[in-house]
C-alpha cells in the first residue's frame, strides 16, 4: 500500500509540474480578477434588491403606524363625541373597541415591519461590506496584475539580452580580429612591396636610357665639328 502512494504521489507531482508550465500567471490573475467582478456585479445587485425591500418595509412601517394613530385618534373622538350626546354611549363604546382592535391590527404590522427593517438594515451592511472589500481586492489585484505583466516585460528582455550575450564566444571574437589584424598588415605590406617594385623598375629604365643618349655617335661627331668650327680644338 506504501508503494502505491509513494507512486501516486510522484505521479502528482508531475502533474502539478506540467500544470505549472502550461498555466500563466498573467492569463490566471487575469481570470481570477474576472471572476471576482462577476461576484461584485452579484453582490451589487444583491445589494440593490436588500436596499428595496429594506425601503419597502420602511414605508410599510411607516404607514402602519399612521393608521394605528389614525385608528387610535377616532376612538378618541367617538367617546368624546358620546360624552356630548352625539352618539349612544353604548354605540360610542363598541365603535371605539372597533376602533382599537383595527388600531391593534396595525401596530402588529408595524412590528413585523420593524423587525422587516432591521433584517434587511443588517443584510444590507454585510453586503455593503462585502462589496466594498471585493472593490478593494480588484483594486489591489489589478494593481499587482500591472506591477507583474512590467516584470514579465523587464524579465523577456533580460533573459533575451542574457541570451545574445551567452551567445558570444569573446575568445573565438579576439582570436577573430588577430586574424583580422594580420590579414590587414600582411596586404599592407604587400602594397609596400609592390610599390618598391615598380620604383626600382622605373630607375632601371631611367638609367638605361640615360646611358644610350649618353653614347649616340652623331651626338659626339656634331659635338667635333662645332668645336672645330669654332676652333676650340686648337
Amino acid at each position: 500500500m506504501n508503494v502505491f502512494k509513494r507512486f501516486f504521489k510522484i505521479g502528482e507531482a508531475e502533474t502539478h509540474a506540467v500544470i505549472d508550465k502550461l498555466e500563466d500567471p498573467i492569463k490566471m490573475t487575469e481570470q481570477g480578477i474576472r471572476d471576482l467582478k462577476k461576484d461584485l456585479d452579484g453582490s451589487l445587485k444583491a445589494l440593490a434588491e436588500v436596499k428595496a425591500m429594506a425601503i419597502r418595509s420602511k414605508n410599510e412601517l411607516k404607514s402602519n403606524k399612521a393608521r394605528a394613530e389614525e385608528y387610535e385618534g377616532k376612538a378618541v373622538q367617538l367617546l368624546k363625541k358620546a360624552q356630548t350626546g352625539g352618539i349612544e354611549p353604548a354605540e360610542a363604546d363598541r365603535l371605539a373597541t372597533e376602533a382599537l382592535t383595527k388600531k391593534e391590527e396595525y401596530v402588529q404590522h408595524a412590528n413585523r415591519a420593524k423587525t422587516e427593517v432591521d433584517r434587511f438594515e443588517t443584510n444590507v451592511d454585510q453586503l455593503d461590506s462585502k462589496v466594498k472589500k471585493l472593490r478593494s481586492d480588484i483594486s489591489a489585484y489589478e494593481n499587482e496584475l500591472r506591477t507583474l505583466k512590467a516584470r514579465v516585460k523587464v524579465s523577456e528582455a533580460t533573459a533575451k539580452v542574457n541570451k545574445q550575450m551567452a551567445q558570444i564566444d569573446s575568445s573565438s571574437t579576439v582570436s577573430m580580429l588577430e586574424r583580422m589584424k594580420d590579414k590587414v598588415a600582411q596586404q599592407e605590406a604587400l602594397a609596400e612591396a609592390y610599390g618598391e617594385v615598380a620604383g626600382e623598375s622605373t630607375s632601371l629604365d631611367d638609367e638605361i636610357d640615360s646611358a644610350l643618349e649618353g653614347s649616340n655617335p652623331k651626338a659626339s661627331d656634331d659635338l667635333a665639328a662645332l668645336k672645330d668650327k669654332l676652333g676650340l680644338d686648337k
